[in-house]
């Protein structure tokens, strides 16, 4: 059976040069121009945590026309929108598949349709809900599919970051562990209670560890 591979981490923030700031402020290197993503009206910086693996800056993009559907990482949503006026925050993580078909139909959690989407010359398949929610209060992995073995964070500049761990709380922890499970994600991700959902990342840099 296929299992998912952490991806990238995404970080949200009301413009991207605030989500810039706030993970330079943290790992001393700012995240690099990422794109546009048209269908989504969104846009993005990138910044690499090892082989295969990267951080998303993702905002909404205040050039881009309003998009025909829900943005997704649920950056339409009131409750995330006042939220980030507080300041930008880890909110979700993305596992890669090579079977997200498969993968997808096997999750105990809805994770939406599987969509092709695009971002100047990259192109993946990746699921979405339709109301553009974040799966287990984004706890539950987004699925991602790469058409071939190229990865974007190959294409990034290596600054000796590396992920060290991933955790969550959530207020109702079982079925969101069921999930991660399912999807061959247990030893990546551990979720114990916490009155409200929340992630957290550790981060090795050449100054030591850090966690947001």
């Amino acid at each position: 059976m296929d299992t998912a591979t952490i991806d990238h981490l995404v970080v949200a923030a009301q413009t991207l040069a605030q989500g810039c700031d706030y993970v330079e402020s943290g790992l001393r290197v700012r995240p690099q121009p990422g794109g546009k993503h048209a269908t989504m009206g969104t846009h993005n910086a990138l910044l690499r945590l090892g082989e295969r693996l990267y951080l998303e800056v993702i905002a909404i993009d205040p050039a881009a026309p309003k998009p025909l559907r829900t943005r997704w990482f649920d950056l339409d949503e009131p409750r995330m929108r006042a939220s980030l006026t507080d300041g930008p925050r880890l909110i979700h993580f993305v596992a890669r598949t090579d079977d997200i078909d498969g993968l997808a139909a096997r999750s105990p959690e809805d994770l939406g349709d599987v969509l092709p989407m695009a971002r100047g010359d990259w192109r993946w398949r990746m699921t979405i809900p339709v109301d553009g929610h974040l799966p287990g209060r984004g706890l539950v992995p987004t699925l991602i599919q790469w058409p071939d073995e190229r990865h974007p964070a190959e294409a990034m500049p290596d600054h000796g970051l590396s992920l060290v761990a991933l955790a969550g709380e959530h207020p109702d922890p079982a079925p969101v562990r069921a999930a991660i499970a399912r999807l061959g994600l247990a030893d990546d991700v551990k979720v114990t209670y916490g009155q409200s959902p929340r992630l957290a990342a550790m981060v090795r840099t050449p100054r030591g560890i850090v966690t947001f």
